[in-house]
């Protein structure tokens, strides 16, 4: 299985992320990770995704794949 940062996998973060409407916010995804229960280091990768709407799961990814 790839790995990402962290050591967490894309579909690991994906995880996390479920229940997020789109088109959605980076404050909508971090709410949803939490309530997810996402760890630290998955709360600070989505932090640090330098896109601020996401207007579905693949543009998370794509954010994703910019930190690498």
């Amino acid at each position: 299985m790839t790995r990402g940062l962290g050591g967490e996998s894309p579909s690991n973060v994906e995880r996390y992320l479920a229940g997020v409407k789109y088109p959605a916010t980076k404050g909508d995804l971090l709410q949803a990770a939490q309530a997810n229960g996402a760890p630290r280091d998955i709360m600070q990768l989505i932090n640090d995704i330098e896109m601020d709407e996401f207007g579905g799961p693949q543009d998370v990814m794509k954010g994703y794949g910019k930190l690498h």
